[in-house]
């Protein structure tokens, strides 16, 4: 077993399928085929349920893949150490980053335009999800770094302050929001679970003693402060991401109370991980969203 099967592994369970992992590989499927039969019969167990739809792995393939993971992040991080030892002012290679997608939308893209900017070399790709996805994500080896919902507070994570946001309570047009607070089965409209502002909302709901909230989700941002706007229900969300929404003439909105009000953004990376230039960089840039 080595490094080159385990990426032909990897690339057969991130893509479901032997044809797409020789497309992604650019290789013929025989070649996949034959390293993922040889990388089987040097382990003694099979590795994937085949059906007519493609490939799963099995037991043994779970357990093989997080060591795949981490081996091909090594693999990249020893290539892009290299890439910083030879060009000391000029970052490059891979970087793989996270966000919430209210941060997505309302801090990064000047971030992301002035980075690109600086830092032409670096391939930066961009990945959205809630806080509890994101966290697994970066310790699955899946991503270098996220923004996400803080306090964070995990042993094989490092955790960079970047910002905080004012979280405000946004309602429809003329709502009065104390009156809401005595309306049994106030809705509420937020992320799906695993949001670190899903369970700032849920908190805030609890801690003002609504009873029996309905907790509605949507897939987006804009589906979230459409429907606040519509008259759906309410939500807590970030101000500057309330202050950038086109929608912002048809809102309400209503300072949060303490401890409500604020939300720390972190920067989340592997402790076990290299801090190449082209991340560290990245913390400096992402800072300057909340300067």
């Amino acid at each position: 077993m080595d490094s080159t099967d385990l990426s032909f592994f990897l690339a057969v369970v991130e893509e479901g399928g032997v044809t797409a992992a020789a497309r992604r590989l650019n290789c013929v499927q025989s070649n996949v085929t034959a390293r993922i039969r040889s990388l089987e019969a040097t382990l003694g167990v099979p590795l994937f349920h085949r059906n007519g739809r493609g490939v799963v792995p099995t037991r043994a393939g779970e357990r093989l893949l997080p060591h795949a993971r981490q081996v091909a992040a090594a693999l990249r991080a020893a290539r892009d150490s290299l890439w910083d030892l030879l060009n000391p002012d000029r970052p490059g290679g891979q970087l793989a980053i996270g966000s919430m997608e209210t941060t997505a939308a309302c801090r990064l893209p000047p971030v992301l335009a002035a980075y690109h900017a600086a830092f032409p070399d670096v391939e930066l790709s961009l990945r959205t999800g809630g806080t509890g996805a994101l966290v697994e994500e970066v310790l699955a080896y899946r991503l270098d770094a996220a923004l996400v919902g803080g306090p964070i507070d995990h042993p094989d994570l490092t955790v960079a302050d970047v910002g905080v946001e004012r979280m405000v309570v946004v309602t429809a047009p003329g709502a009065d929001w104390p009156a809401l607070l005595s309306r049994p089965g106030l809705s509420a409209l937020c992320f799906r679970r695993g949001c670190a502002y899903r369970e700032r909302l849920e908190s805030l709901l609890a801690g003002l003693s609504v009873r029996q909230p309905r907790l509605q989700e949507f897939g987006t941002l804009e589906g979230i402060i459409g429907g606040v706007a519509a008259g759906i229900g309410i939500s807590l969300l970030p101000l500057a991401a309330v202050e950038r929404s086109p929608l912002r003439p048809s809102l309400s909105v209503h300072a949060a109370p303490d401890p409500w009000a604020v939300a720390p953004t972190q920067l989340i990376h592997r402790r076990d991980g290299v801090m190449t230039a082209a991340l560290a960089r990245f913390i400096d840039h992402a800072r300057l969203g909340w300067a």
